[in-house]
C-alpha cells in the first residue's frame, strides 16, 4: 500500500509539474505573442491608389479695418476613408481636417471661429506669437453655436505653423476625430529665396496622422494597453488620404511636413535612402539647409524639406523606427519600433527644370545666455511637470516682458513626452550637454526629451503683457496633456504681479 501511495504522489507531483510547466508555456507564448504583437510595418503594404489631398488655401478677405478675415466653422461630418464605411469625424469648414490659412508678416488678421459642433471647443494657434487673449488656449472656449473672433498681428518670420482644438482635458478626443490645419506665414527674405512656392504644385503640405479604424469603419479611440502615450494607430492618414500618391511635375519639390498625430512620433526618410535638404523647422527657415537622410518628428513638430527627383521615378516617403529615447520596452508598446510607409512621390516623364537649394537662407539672431534674466527647471515625470499637475485657476510663474530666460528641461521616467511652449519660438542651447545637431539650431516651439538628458533652450519675451491670461507649457502627447501634464505662465509688465485666470469663460 505504501508503494501505491508514492506512485500517487509521484503522479500528482508530475501533474503539478506538468501544470507549471504548461502555464510557463502559455505564459511565454503569450510574452511572445504580445511582444510580437506590438510591432506595425507597412513597408511594401500601401496600395498607393489615392491622389494626394491638398487642402485648399482659405478664403480671406480685407476689412474696413484693412484686417485680414477668415472664417472657420468646426463641425461634425463623415468620410469614407475605404476602410470599412464612412466615418463619423469633425472638420473645419468639411468633413475632415481643414484649409490652409496663409497670411504675411506685418499683417492684422482676424479668424471668425463658428463652434458647430455640440461641445465646447477651442482653436489654438500652434507656434504663433500673439496676445495671450487670442492664443485659444482652454481659456478661449467656444460655446455650441457662438463665435469667437480672434485678431493679431503677425510679427514672426515665415514658417509653417498649424492649428488645433485646445480644451483642458479633451484635445485627444478632438484632435483625433480630425480638427486641425496649416497656417502658413510667409515674409519678404523667405519670398527673395530660390525655394519651391507654388502651393499644391511643387510646395506641399503634409499633415501626418495615425489612425485606427473599428470593424465599421469608425475611429477606434482605445489606448494602447501596454503603451502610455495615448492612442496609436495602425493605418496613416496624409491630408486625410489613405493610400496616397503625389504626381510631381518639378525637379525639386517642397514637402512641408506636420506631425499632426496626437501621440506618435516619425522618422521620416525615404525608401531608397536619397537625401533632402532640411530647410526649416517650426519657427521657420534655417540659416543654411542641412542635408540628411531622416528628420524626426513627434506629436506637433514641423519641418520643411525639398527632394529632387528624377524623371519617371517612384520613391516612397517612409517613417523608420524612431529614437523615443526611452528603454526597450517603451521604445516597443509606444511606436519606437514602427515603421510605415507614408507616401508615393511619382515623378512625371519630364520635369521642369528647378534651381537648386540655395547654400544660404536667413540669418538667425542668437539670444545670448549672459543676458538672460532668469533661469528656469523643469522636471517631467508621470502626468505632471516639476511634481505637480495642471490647474486652470493656478498662475505657475510669471516672465517679466521684454526678457530672457533659459529653461533646462529633463525627464525623469521612461514614457516619451515631448515639451511646447505657447507665445514663442525658442532657440536650442544644448542637448545632454552638448551643442544641438543641425536639425535644432533652428527656431523651435516643440521639442522631444529623453530619459535624463537636459535640454537647454532660450527665449526672449518681447510683449503681449497680460498679468491675467496665461499661455501655456505643456507636454503635447495630448493624452498626457490632457491627463494634466501642462503648466500656466503669464507675461507681465516690469514690477507687475500676476493676477488670476478666468474661470468658467467661455465664448458665447
Amino acid at each position: 500500500m505504501a508503494g501505491v501511495g508514492s506512485r500517487r504522489w509521484v503522479g500528482v507531483l508530475v501533474g503539478v509539474l506538468a501544470g507549471v510547466l504548461l502555464l510557463c508555456g502559455i505564459g511565454v507564448g503569450l510574452a511572445t505573442w504580445t511582444w510580437t504583437r506590438g510591432v506595425v510595418d507597412t513597408t511594401g503594404r500601401v496600395s498607393f491608389v489615392n491622389r494626394l489631398a491638398i487642402p485648399p488655401l482659405a478664403e480671406s478677405r480685407i476689412d474696413a479695418q484693412g484686417r485680414r478675415v477668415f472664417d472657420l466653422r468646426a463641425q461634425p461630418g463623415r468620410r469614407d476613408f475605404g476602410v470599412g464605411g464612412p466615418t463619423r469625424t469633425w472638420g473645419y469648414n468639411g468633413d475632415y481636417l481643414g484649409p490652409t490659412l496663409r497670411a504675411r508678416r506685418g499683417e492684422e488678421v482676424m479668424v471668425n471661429v463658428v463652434n458647430g459642433l455640440g461641445e465646447p471647443t477651442s482653436v489654438h494657434w500652434h507656434g504663433m506669437h500673439l496676445p495671450a487673449v487670442m492664443d485659444g488656449g482652454p481659456h478661449q472656449m467656444v460655446r455650441p453655436g457662438a463665435t469667437w473672433s480672434p485678431h493679431w498681428r503677425i510679427d514672426q518670420p515665415a514658417a509653417t505653423l498649424w492649428y488645433h482644438p485646445h480644451p483642458h482635458g479633451r484635445s485627444e478626443r478632438h484632435v483625433y476625430r480630425g480638427l486641425a490645419g496649416m497656417f502658413i506665414l510667409d515674409d519678404d527674405a523667405s519670398d527673395g529665396l530660390a525655394l519651391p512656392r507654388r502651393y499644391g504644385v511643387d510646395d506641399i503640405p503634409l499633415i501626418v496622422q495615425d489612425r485606427r479604424f473599428d470593424s465599421d469603419g469608425q475611429f477606434d479611440e482605445r489606448r494602447a494597453f501596454l503603451g502610455g502615450v495615448g492612442i496609436l494607430g495602425d493605418t496613416l492618414l496624409v491630408n486625410g488620404t489613405v493610400g496616397p500618391y503625389l504626381d510631381v511635375t518639378t525637379e525639386r519639390v517642397r514637402l512641408r511636413l506636420l506631425n499632426g498625430s496626437t501621440a506618435r512620433t516619425y522618422d521620416f526618410g525615404f525608401a531608397d535612402d536619397r537625401s533632402f535638404a532640411l530647410v526649416a523647422t517650426d519657427g521657420g527657415l534655417l540659416e543654411a539647409p542641412h542635408r540628411t537622410t531622416r528628420i524626426r518628428l513627434s506629436p506637433g513638430e514641423r519641418a520643411e524639406i525639398v527632394v529632387t527627383v528624377r524623371p519617371g521615378e517612384r520613391t516612397v516617403l517612409r517613417s523608420y523606427p524612431p529614437n523615443l529615447g526611452v528603454d526597450f520596452f517603451n521604445q516597443r508598446f509606444n511606436g519606437g519600433d514602427d515603421t510605415f510607409d507614408v507616401l508615393q512621390l511619382r515623378a512625371a516623364a519630364t520635369l521642369r527644370p528647378a534651381p537648386e537649394v540655395p547654400s544660404r537662407l536667413v540669418p538667425i539672431e542668437r539670444l545670448d545666455p549672459a543676458s538672460a534674466a532668469k533661469t528656469r527647471k523643469f522636471d517631467i515625470a508621470g502626468r505632471s511637470i516639476n511634481g505637480t499637475g495642471m490647474n486652470l485657476g493656478r498662475i505657475d510663474f510669471a516672465v517679466t516682458r521684454d526678457t530672457t530666460e533659459i529653461w533646462e528641461i529633463t525627464k525623469q521616467d521612461g514614457t516619451p513626452h515631448n515639451f511646447h511652449v505657447h507665445d514663442v519660438q525658442f532657440q536650442v542651447l544644448s542637448v545632454a550637454g552638448r551643442e544641438p545637431p543641425p536639425e535644432l539650431r533652428g527656431w523651435k516651439d516643440t521639442i522631444l526629451l529623453e530619459v535624463r538628458r537636459e535640454v537647454r533652450i532660450i527665449a526672449r519675451f518681447a510683449d503681449h503683457a497680460d498679468p491675467n491670461m496665461p499661455y501655456m507649457y505643456h507636454c503635447h502627447l495630448l493624452y498626457h496633456e490632457d491627463q494634466g501634464m501642462m503648466g500656466q505662465f503669464v507675461v507681465v509688465e516690469p514690477g507687475q504681479r500676476p493676477g488670476r485666470p478666468p474661470t468658467g469663460h467661455a465664448h458665447g
